[in-house]
């Protein structure tokens, strides 16, 4: 118990932490739906939520754990914790801007006998979608599917589903890629030449997945009718990743606009270009 508490209070304070920089998104997994009646069916939200937490793109809320979070939550509100600041914002912290809800469409599991009769292994494979939710829009990207390749024979069910499970994890990991495109925000001008960003500092280095060579586009947000308005405004190359927390970026487009946009303290974005 005492393990658990400890885990939830570092997930509650990554959570806010990156909530108020707006630098990762919040995503929820929900537990998914099905077609099949199996025992093993919640293997495949796992390995969503794998493949969603290593693309390092989110901060990823396990909401097929969601019961066990709530207690303890309802626990904190004991006299015990009545003077943490976690506890004020912990509703906070479990609010995802996107949930992934998944629907298993079909789960077999083979028992693949000898000649006398006996189990000599299983294989199995299974399909599902995936659809995106934005909380705050209530849009719904299209629904995504996904087969799995047949197991080779393995020596119980769980390892035969977790390894056609393990055929898919590539297509997983692009489809979060390219629903999600990376975004960060410009933490520093760096280097000025001609009254124009030569260099900026943004935030996000290793932890965030960034790469030496990446560019991303620089786009200026504003708010029209309640709602944000992204203009591309430049571009810019990471040249050097500075630990987990930032990257050194060369400026290749729009300089004067982004020194003048940034000393205004505007609100600008960073989007990783998806090749």
């Amino acid at each position: 118990m005492r393990s658990f508490k400890i885990l939830f209070l570092c997930l509650v304070s990554s959570l806010i932490s990156y909530s108020q920089e707006e630098l990762k998104p919040i995503v929820g997994v929900a537990e998914f739906s099905s077609e099949v009646d199996s025992k093993y069916c919640g293997a495949v939200a796992e390995k969503v939520v794998q493949v969603v937490t290593n693309t390092k793109r989110f901060t990823v809320v396990d909401r097929t754990s969601y019961d066990k979070v709530k207690q303890e939550l309802e626990f904190q509100k004991s006299e015990v914790f009545l003077d943490s600041k976690n506890t004020v914002k912990q509703d906070m912290a479990l609010a995802a801007h996107h949930m992934i809800v998944g629907h298993i469409v079909k789960m077999s599991i083979y028992a693949m006998k000898n000649v006398d009769g006996s189990i000599n292994g299983y294989k199995a494979s299974t399909s599902f979608t995936l659809k995106v939710n934005d909380v705050e829009t209530g849009k719904t990207t299209e629904a995504q599917s996904f087969q799995t390749k047949v197991s080779p024979l393995m020596l119980s069910p769980e390892s035969a589903i977790n390894e056609a499970l393990n055929s898919i994890e590539t297509d997983l990991y692009d489809y979060f890629i390219k629903t999600f495109p990376l975004t960060t925000k410009i933490s520093k001008i760096n280097a000025i030449k001609k009254e124009s960003a030569s260099a900026v500092i943004i935030a996000g280095g290793k932890a965030f997945g960034f790469k030496e060579g990446d560019k991303l586009i620089v786009e200026r947000i504003e708010m029209l009718d309640g709602k944000p308005f992204p203009t591309q405004i430049g571009e810019i190359k990471i040249d050097r990743l500075v630990g987990d927390d930032f990257a050194e970026c060369n400026v290749l487009k729009g300089g004067k606009e982004i020194l003048t946009r940034f000393n205004a303290a505007e609100k600008l974005t960073c989007k990783l270009i998806v090749k």
